[in-house]
């Protein structure tokens, strides 16, 4: 059950917040500023491609690198293709991981390893691995780590993962790996990167401006913001105690809807589902008069429920990359009509008017950024409010 009353009470909330995802959601902007300038630092400015790769290979563990290959993917669009390297092994631990590069792989492919850790001996086997072929690596990881050690000049670029002072790698392994700090000290650099082979429109005015837009979100969806004015405790309020159904509509939208999916079940332990109109409608569809309905009830009415976990009922997430007034082909209409005729609650969300030209270089990932920002900030609120306060630790 959600305490709402938790969401509008900033104090209660920082208390909940042990593992510092309301921060990490508030520094975002500043996360990509200190990796753009890592990303400088590490020579990526300097870099002269000889050219676009043929396709980008995307290898790391865990929520943010997945949504790190997602979101490079929506980026470079029809400009190469973007694959991500599922690992395999017997446990999600660091020494169990293994990835493989895929047989056609060669020298005119680019090889991207995002990791949070950087102890994985996987990681380090597949940049061996990549070398042989004469396939560029270039990894995002913490400075000490020793996929560090494998990836570096001349043999491949390493840039080292953007921290606040008060974080350490062991904090983000530990409790921020599916957190807003972890996606943006990951992403930055290789978005910095891919401008460079042109496979991105991401130069350094852009980065500046997708911070400057995460700070603007940071202001509207932050713990002192009452629910009412506040698009992130809104959603979170509506999501709690409801099967989220994410139907997404926009190159920005999709991906931003599968991390929503993702995060809410990782850190609110909610199941949720994403997909893309118009594809969503049938997909989707009989959720909405089944079991999941709005309207649907169990056998033996009468019975005393009150000590029953209440039944999750299907509630729709509208998440488009464009204003309502933006025109264009949609199917958002036939989307409300199918969730309104089962009684199916709905939830919209979409960014503010942008003040980029449509179409203008940047404008796609400073929506995207501002998607990913509320989206976050509504996992961490119902997180927090479904949990609670847990009783202080007994005095030793």
């Amino acid at each position: 059950m959600l305490d709402e009353t938790l969401l509008d009470a900033p104090d209660a909330l920082a208390l909940a917040d042990r593992r510092s995802l309301l921060r990490g959601a508030a520094e975002a902007g500043a996360r990509v500023r200190t990796a753009a300038r890592h990303a400088t630092e590490a020579g990526i400015a300097e870099l002269s491609p000889e050219g676009r790769p043929r396709a980008v290979l995307v290898a790391g563990p865990g929520t943010a690198a997945a949504g790190v290959a997602d979101l490079v993917g929506a980026l470079a669009g029809a400009a190469a293709p973007v694959i991500r390297l599922q690992p395999t092994g017997v446990a999600p631990a660091p020494g169990a991981l293994r990835w493989g590069l895929p047989g056609w792989a060669g020298s005119v492919d680019l090889l991207l390893i995002p990791t949070i850790d950087g102890s994985e001996p996987g990681l380090a086997l597949l940049a061996e691995q990549a070398y042989r072929r004469g396939i560029t690596v270039v990894a995002v990881a913490p400075k000490t780590s020793p996929l560090a050690e494998t990836v570096s000049a001349p043999r491949g670029l390493l840039v080292p993962m953007a921290m606040a002072p008060h974080e350490s790698p062991h904090e983000y392994e530990e409790t921020l790996a599916a957190g807003p700090g972890a996606l943006w000290a990951l992403f930055t650099p290789l978005l910095a990167l891919l401008d460079r082979v042109g496979l991105v429109e991401a130069p350094s005015e852009t980065l500046e401006k997708v911070a400057d837009r995460l700070d603007r979100t940071a202001e509207r969806c932050g713990p002192a913001i009452a629910t009412y004015s506040n698009p992130a405790k809104t959603l979170a309020a509506e999501l709690a105690d409801s099967l989220p159904l994410i139907w997404t509509e926009g190159d920005a939208a999709g991906p931003v809807g599968r991390r929503f999916a993702a995060v809410l079940a990782e850190l609110a332990g909610l199941p949720a589902l994403a997909a893309e109109l118009p594809e969503a409608l049938p997909a989707h569809g009989v959720l909405l008069a089944g079991d999941y309905a709005a309207g649907a009830d169990p056998d033996d009415f009468f019975r005393d429920r009150v000590d029953e976990q209440q039944a999750l009922r299907a509630r729709v997430v509208l998440l488009r990359d464009r204003p309502t007034d933006a025109g264009g082909l949609t199917a958002a209409p036939a989307a409300r009509e199918l969730a309104l005729s089962h009684g199916t609650a709905i939830s919209e969300l979409e960014p503010l008017a942008s003040e980029e030209t449509p179409g203008e270089a940047g404008e796609l990932l400073e929506t995207l950024a501002e998607l990913v920002a509320v989206t976050d900030f509504a996992a961490i609120y119902l997180s927090l409010a479904s949990a609670g306060i847990a009783p202080p630790p007994p005095p030793t």
